[in-house]
């Protein structure tokens, strides 16, 4: 439940709960008066016949409203008059005061009056009468609250919005914050109760800005620095290698083994620059219009040999395709793309690469015939050292699990999405692995 739909249910409640017990005090309240006023009235009533001189043989019977009876008794106990709506018989209590009697099918309110000469006043006077006129006075009062309860939930409703316009403010800025920026809130004026969520988000991002800060530094100054003595390392296991074949002299395994480690090591460390080089909110793209197809040619020409040692088949298909973007982030992505699929395609495999534009995107597929990826793994292969079945990867390629990370973030770069997908050219043992990349139209543009 949100915030403000809570407090307007809470006040409504609290409010309606007030009323009712206002309007039950008051309804109790205006019965006692109820009750006064009409007792007032008819011992007033009762007043006023004692003070008449009647004395008759038969009963007079005056006519009356419907709400109220009476009845004038002598001493010697005869009717000397009555009320059309009254019995002929005694009503009320005989001792003097007020008490309730049933008769003419309604409930009465009696008040017996002795008078001079003996003579037993009894005037009554109808209960529902008196529960009318409160209900009436409860209702006045009840209704005006009861169609004010809409006003004042739709007051309520723009009071609680203007006071929540800053926490909907700081949501809104959170809710379009890019998982990479980490730059601090810019809520203007925060109410006193917010500060100090601000001040804390403000502190955890800078913290968090400082953390990757360090993580990005050291990952990129340690790469750096491993290029120098790696390169070394290499020259010197090249140049041993040389000198054994000069001498006619075969040459270790364990030779062929270092150079392959130092050949991971450097592919490593270059992957490594590559992958912090590419983080979106630090590298300094130069957008400019780039033929997507004609890039992708140029690419698999670049690395054709790779394919061509393994007697791999690749081939391009589709046709130009205008999008705006970093050449060399692009040129990268094709390698990374290319790469993969050659080190995991068996021998003789076949590699389909093919880029068009299709409903205002431009789309990039490389598609191959290896062992692919499992649909439950997609997701965590563009985590950075991540690789499917780890250093025993069933087609013993070796790799650092870096590419798909350079790739992810070549794609934010450009506003693109990437999806991983069963390929068309797999087969059942050899389900193949289909990688697209989209760029949104305002990208392709």
């Amino acid at each position: 439940m949100s915030i403000r739909l809570f407090l307007l249910v809470a006040l409504l409640s609290t409010i309606t709960l007030v009323n009712f017990i206002a309007a039950l005090h008051g309804y109790r309240a205006s019965m006692e008066e109820a009750q006064r006023l009409f007792d007032r009235q008819i011992t007033g009533t009762a007043l006023l016949l004692a003070a008449l001189p009647i004395d008759r043989a038969a009963p007079l019977v005056v006519e009356e409203n419907d709400l109220q009876a009476f009845q004038v008794w002598s001493a010697d106990g005869r009717l000397l008059m009555r009320s059309d709506n009254a019995p002929t018989t005694p009503i009320g209590d005989v001792q003097e005061g007020f008490s309730e009697q049933n008769f003419s099918g309604f409930r009465w309110r009696v008040y017996n009056h002795p008078a001079a000469g003996g003579r037993s006043i009894r005037v009554a006077e109808r209960v529902d009468l008196r529960f009318r006129l409160a209900d009436e006075v409860v209702l006045q009062s009840v209704m005006p609250i009861l169609f004010g309860l809409p006003v004042a939930g739709l007051l309520i409703w723009l009071v609680i919005g203007r006071g929540l316009a800053s926490l909907r403010q700081l949501a809104s800025e959170l809710r379009h914050k890019r998982a990479e920026d980490l730059t601090p809130l810019t809520l203007a004026a925060p109410p006193e109760e917010l500060l100090p969520l601000v001040r804390s988000t403000n502190a955890l991002l800078e913290r968090l800005q400082a953390s990757f800060e360090r993580e990005r530094r050291f990952s990129a100054d340690a790469a750096h620095e491993l290029r120098t003595p790696i390169a070394a390392i290499q020259v010197h296991a090249d140049n041993l290698a040389n000198l054994l074949r000069a001498n006619d002299a075969a040459a270790p395994e364990s030779l062929r083994q270092l150079q392959e480690s130092i050949s991971r090591m450097a592919h490593l460390v270059e992957q490594m620059l590559n992958l912090f080089r590419m983080t979106p909110e630090h590298y300094p793209a130069r957008f400019e219009p780039i033929d997507l197809h004609c890039m992708a040619r140029e690419v698999i020409a670049e690395l054709y040999p790779a394919f061509a040692r393994r007697g791999q088949e690749i081939e391009l298909q589709g046709h130009a395709a205008i999008i705006r973007g970093d050449r060399f982030a692009l040129v990268l992505l094709l390698q990374n793309l290319l790469n993969n699929a050659c080190k995991y395609t068996p021998e003789r495999g076949r590699v389909v690469v093919d880029v068009k534009q299709q409903e205002g995107e431009v789309l990039l597929r490389v598609q191959d015939s290896g062992p692919g990826i499992p649909a439950e793994e997609r997701e965590r292969v563009f985590e950075r050292f991540y690789r499917v079945g780890g250093d025993r990867h069933e087609s013993r390629a070796p790799g650092c699990g870096l590419g798909l990370s350079i790739v992810h973030h070549i794609a934010e770069l450009h506003h693109a999405r990437v999806s991983l997908d069963t390929s068309s050219l797999g087969c059942q043992q050899l389900p193949g692995l289909a990688v697209s990349v989209i760029f949104p139209l305002q990208v392709s543009k």
